[in-house]
């Protein structure tokens, strides 16, 4: 137990209460507000049974006031049970059930136990680098999910209360990469929040709050009848008006409850909480690393790889090893990792493996013919090789649209499949015509050197072939990808706006350029695996990679931007004169 919370957290729970008041006085104004219209009503049709009120002026003032008022208690009531019903936003998440983390639930039991607050009610895992506590005690949410004779709490304290606690959110790259007194270093500061939580007014403050934010969410909601549209219109106005009121006393509440948790939280693990704090920047670097660099070519080939927290932790292990992150890294990993605390760690690896791609790429919510499982060791030959030889036939076939032929050569006969020599041929900017000066007359006009067009027209002149194959590649991909997007069904709604999807997009679209690149360097890497022996590889920090004779062919790219963005085939082609590809071979594609 912790004898002493601080003066500290004192004042950060203080004025949180106090900016949970003036929240709740500012509910308590808006009930003012629409209640002073049914009472001046009232007023007025007493005055007028006890003969107080009487005359013309009374009685139109009663005929004029008593509809408004019934019409302000009745939008009230409209907007207050709105408010009270309306599903707040919950983030997605794979929950955990004690019976397959028990091991897990009684490390955070004891660390709440040791802060003397209550025990969080269930523990869920995000595809993120965060943990947080969430409150899903709305009535439209349901108590939170537990198996049957569940109490985390227990009767350990009269305090504890599992059926309000909120739910405690951790994100899974931390149970996988962490090791166990890391895991409840970093948890520490998060459980404590679970004392404020549990005062009524921070309690009753937040589900107001929440429950606008819900009312907005309700509001802006497209409707068909122009009635309907009236009504969200003005129940969007009022939540609106409510939360710019609210909004920086509920901003400054939760900055207060955040500071007395982060005070509470001082007396334990304090010594682990430095080195947990560089595991947390560690493990988000490796983290972003391996969703854009491996696992987002994987999504967009229809492929979800299916143990995302295990490759970070080979991402991880490869960069300290390339930078040298971590001190004493072979003794750390010696300790046990916190995924140990799961009954069954693959399985909710691969639950949050699929979440994260639903969240970061917008995939389908179940596997399907499109939408499959892959394990890291199918990885080279599932993805890296398909989308190759996909992106290597998207390229010629644009080509065939465009009428490039296939040989160079117009006497010579077309080759049988494709080849890498077409690209590097029609890609390659034409020699500027040299003036050639004459003994009997005047020389030919100089064409303008290239500093006199200017950057951008010099650009333009000399890609004006790969821009042309650019763009036609670029509206050849969207119409590939309108024809596949997956359609809306009704089964199951989500508990979040799964129209939106992806929530959270990794990257920006992919400029025309560098789908160019991408296609050129996919057709060098076929031409080097059917006439070189290379081989598809993968790197964890790199995602997709060409082996040759075993060595990853880390030079590649250069060379290919030199044939893509100045025509210059020079360098390209020396690099596949020394690794032994030949480009005029045909090459096999999907």
């Amino acid at each position: 137990m912790v004898t002493g919370t601080g003066m500290g957290a004192e004042v950060g729970a203080q004025a949180a209460r106090s900016r949970a008041l003036a929240v709740l006085r500012i509910r308590s104004r808006a009930l003012a507000v629409a209640l002073l219209p049914a009472a001046v009503a009232v007023i007025l049709l007493a005055g007028d049974s006890t003969g107080h009120l009487v005359g013309p002026f009374w009685h139109a003032a009663r005929w004029a006031v008593t509809p408004v008022a019934v019409l302000v208690l009745l939008a009230a009531g409209v907007i207050a049970l709105v408010v009270a019903r309306a599903r707040p936003a919950v983030t997605p998440t794979v929950p955990v059930p004690e019976g397959s983390a028990p091991d897990l639930y009684r490390m955070v039991r004891d660390l709440a136990d040791r802060l003397d607050v209550p025990a969080p009610s269930a523990i869920a895992l995000t595809p993120d680098c965060d943990s947080w506590l969430e409150d899903r005690t709305h009535p439209s949410h349901g108590p939170p999910a537990r198996e049957d004779g569940d109490e985390i709490a227990g009767a350990r304290s009269a305090h504890r209360r599992a059926a309000t606690a909120p739910v405690l959110v951790i994100g899974s790259p931390f149970l996988w990469w962490m090791r166990v007194g890391e895991l409840r270093a970093v948890l520490a500061p998060v459980v404590a929040g679970t004392g404020p939580s549990a005062h009524p007014d921070i309690a009753a403050a937040r589900r107001f709050v929440r429950g606008l934010d819900a009312a907005v969410a309700v509001a802006s909601t497209p409707a068909r009848c122009p009635l309907t549209r009236g009504v969200c219109a003005g129940l969007g106005a009022v939540a609106r008006l409510l939360l710019r009121s609210c909004r920086e006393h509920a901003a400054l509440m939760e900055r207060g409850v955040a500071a007395a948790a982060a005070e509470r939280a001082q007396a334990v693990d304090y010594g682990l909480r430095i080195v947990a704090q560089e595991q947390v920047g560690l493990a988000y670097a490796g983290w972003d690393r391996l969703l854009t660099r491996v696992a987002l070519p994987a999504w967009r080939m229809g492929r979800w790889p299916s143990r995302l927290d295990a490759g970070v932790v080979a991402a991880l292990t490869e960069l300290s090893r390339r930078d040298r992150l971590a001190e004493g890294f072979a003794s750390r990993l010696g300790e046990r990792p916190a995924c140990d605390l799961l009954e069954e760690p693959g399985a909710v690896d691969e639950a949050v493996s699929l979440l994260a791609a639903r969240l970061f790429h917008g995939g389908p919510a179940e596997t399907g013919p499109d939408w499959a499982p892959v394990d890291w060791q199918e990885y080279p030959e599932e993805v890296v090789d398909r989308k190759w030889r996909t992106d290597a036939a998207r390229l010629h076939h644009v080509l065939d649209t465009l009428g490039v032929t296939r040989s160079t050569d117009p006497a010579a006969p077309a080759p049988d499949g494709p080849t890498l020599t077409r690209i590097l041929a029609h890609l390659s900017a034409p020699p500027s015509p040299v003036p050639i000066a004459s003994d009997t007359g005047p020389a030919a006009p100089e064409r303008p050197a290239p500093a006199d067009l200017g950057d951008e027209a010099e650009t333009e002149v000399e890609n004006e072939r790969a821009a042309a194959l650019a763009a036609a590649l670029t509206a050849q991909l969207a119409r590939e990808e309108a024809a596949s997007a997956p359609r809306p069904t009704a089964a199951d709604p989500a508990p979040w706006d799964d129209t939106a999807l992806p929530l959270f997009p990794l990257q920006p679209p992919r400029t025309a350029r560098e789908l160019l690149t991408d296609h050129v360097t996919a057709m060098v890497c076929c031409a080097a695996m059917d006439t070189a022996g290379g081989a598809p590889g993968l790197d964890w920090l790199d995602g997709p990679t060409l082996l040759i004779a075993g060595e990853r062919a880390a030079d590649l790219t250069p060379r290919v931007l030199s044939l893509v963005e100045d025509g210059d085939p020079a360098p390209l082609r020396a690099w596949l004169r020394e690794s032994g590809i030949r480009p005029e071979k045909p090459v096999r594609l999907v």
